[in-house]
Parts: structure tokens; sequence; C-alpha cells
């Protein structure tokens, strides 16, 4: 069984498509699995640490408001598609595999022209340009929101899920640890935030902007402030509170979610389906600079099922930290909201995408 994976660009492409690698692993361990991403992207730098071969294509999306930038992109495009179809040629894959990102493209319209058969694993509940496009040449479109009829056709959707690490499956028993993982202390209660690896300015500058609240609050707060933004966020005020932990990178987020009672993210696909198998109270607080909004649409979908509660970007500074905190203080609320999220979770996601993946072979 040969199986080429491609897409990335974001952890929110590349963890998933992992895991399906690892589920494919998992029920066909003589499987070769072949990773095609975009040269410089973050995949070429998690993929082979994950134990997988990957292939560079030298390929970019349209950068708005840059005219000489984007004069070289019909060529990589060209040269995208001509790498491709060699990749195809040479490694001769049963099943192609598209989680989204720019390498998707030209890897699985070769694929596809090549009669090999495609899936698409689109994680969120607006599709990016590329997965649009693929859509019409895939067999299979592995989803995890509803209502994505608007965008493929009913007969290709499957309801998966998104696939997500198995070590915040089940947190049972594992509270007391996170606490002194972290040394927090066991009779406050926890506020998560966590903007990714490489940080969200919104959220660290609630977090700055709010020494006050913090200083005052009967909470304490993990605070993981991502890559660019730490050297900063640690010469805040905030961050040298005693009752905050400031921290550029969380190594064990299972522990993290474990120690959590109100969790403060983005709402990119990845980060929801975490949160709906951990199942706490979460405050979504979309990115505005992703792709056709779709966090904000990712938010919005939770926030009609009364399993979130949504910040815009705009109101975060003045709203994120007071919300928290009367969020903290309303255990009535925090309840049901985690009941709510836990409703939405698909623990199986992986094992059902490896099983359609499994069809398409046969």
């Amino acid at each position: 069984m040969r199986v080429i994976i491609s897409g990335g660009g974001s952890g929110g492409h590349v963890f998933p498509a992992i895991a399906i690698a690892n589920g494919i692993k998992a029920a066909r361990p003589e499987a070769e699995v072949l990773f095609v991403g975009a040269k410089g992207k973050i995949e070429m730098e998690k993929v082979p640490k994950a134990g997988y071969e990957i292939k560079a294509l030298n390929i970019r999306g349209f950068a708005r408001g840059e005219y000489l930038r984007n004069l070289s992109l019909p060529f990589k495009i060209v040269g995208s598609l001509i790498k491709a179809r060699s990749i195809v040629r040479k490694f001769r894959p049963d099943v192609s595999i598209g989680v989204g990102g720019y390498a998707s493209g030209p890897l699985l319209y070769m694929a596809s022209r090549m009669n090999v058969p495609t899936l698409l694993q689109e994680q969120n509940s607006y599709p990016g340009v590329t997965n649009k496009l693929l859509g019409k040449r895939a067999k299979t479109i592995c989803v995890a929101y509803d209502n994505l009829d608007r965008f493929f056709q009913e007969e290709q959707i499957v309801m998966t899920g998104n696939p997500v690490r198995t070590d915040i499956a089940d947190l049972t028993g594992k509270r007391e640890e996170a606490l002194k993982y972290f040394r927090l202390n066991p009779n406050q209660r926890v506020i998560l935030s966590f903007g990714g690896s490489l940080g969200a300015r919104t959220l660290n500058d609630a977090f700055m902007q709010s020494t006050g609240l913090l200083k005052n609050a009967d909470a304490q707060v993990l605070w993981q402030t991502g890559k660019f933004y730490y050297e900063q966020a640690k010469a805040s005020d905030t961050a040298n509170l005693p009752n905050v932990n400031c921290t550029q990178f969380i190594d064990r987020m299972d522990l993290a979610y474990a120690a959590a009672d109100v969790i403060i993210g983005r709402a990119g696909a990845l980060t929801i389906s975490e949160l709906c198998l951990v199942g706490k109270a979460a405050i979504l607080v979309p990115s505005p600079n992703v792709a056709e909004d779709h966090q904000t649409k990712n938010a919005q979908a939770l926030e009609g099922k009364e399993a979130a509660i949504l910040v815009k970007d705009p109101d975060a500074k003045q709203q994120l930290l007071p919300t928290a905190l009367e969020l903290l203080k309303d255990e009535e609320k925090r309840k049901q909201l985690g009941l709510n999220i836990k409703q939405l979770a698909k623990p199986e996601a992986t094992e059902r995408i490896v099983a359609e993946i499994l069809k398409l072979i046969q």
C-alpha cells in the first residue's frame, strides 16, 4: 500500500496529516507513506521529526498587494505541476490525500489526472480556495462540520471529524500531575491561554493590558505566548505577577488542558477539534488574518450550539479577560459549555478517515 499525503503551511494542516499517516501505519504497518509539502513551510520540519519522508514543491499562494512577488507565481505553479507529476510517476501511489494548503493543489491535481484516487480532508467549516478547486476532482471528502454540501457534492462528503493527537483523548486523573508540572496552586482556578507555536498578538496584548485585573483576581493563568511574542510578554508587568505562569511554548498540551478551568484560544480547526475532545469551557477569538475569515465561521458554528463563547478580535483587548474571569465565577455556565462542546467531539476521526482511504484503494 503506497500513500501520498500533501498539504501543510500551518500546524492546523500538518498535525492532522501526521495523525492520518500514523493511523494508516497502525492499520497497515507495511504501508509506505510519502509527504509532499511547500518549500520553507512548517511541514518540512515537523514531518521528518514524525518519522516520514517529505518532498518539497516550490509553491506559495497569491500575496495580496504585492505585485512584484506575484509575477513569479505562474512559473512556480507550472514548475510545481511538473515536479508533482514526476513524484506521482516515481512513487506510484494507490491513493493521494490532500489536507489543505498550497502544496496539495499541484499534487492532487496531477494525481487525479493520472487516475490515482484522491481524498480530501477538509478541517474547517468554510473550505479554502485549494480544497474548493480540488473538490471537483476528489472521490471522497472527509469533513468535520455540517453544511459543506454548499461547496462539495453531497455524495462525496463523509462526516469523520478532524484527527487530533491521542494524548488528549482521556484526561482522567491528570489534573494533579498537571498542577505540579506547571507549578500551579491547587486552590485556585486556572485560565489557559494559547495562540499556537508562533503566538497570537491579540491574545498577548489582552493579557499585557490586564495586569490590574489579574493582580486582584482569585485565579491563576497559564499563558503561552508563542515564539514571536515571548520576550515582549515576559518583560511585561502581567508576566511578573505571582499568579501568572508565562511560557513561550507548552510541550504537554494534555496537561495544560487537564489543569484548565477556562480555555482561551484562536478558532483554527485543530484547536476546536481538541477542545471538543477536552470538553471544557472555551472562549474563542478568531484570527482575522486567515483565508475567507474561516476561523470566525468555525467559532460561530460552536457559538450557535452554545458550545463556546466568541469574542471578536477587535474587542479582545477590552473584553477577553473580563469575560474569562466572569466565566470562572459561573460554575453552571462552565459546566454547560463543557457538556455542549463535548457532544461535538469525534474521537474516532482518524480511524474513520483511514477506513475511507482503504475503501478507495479497494
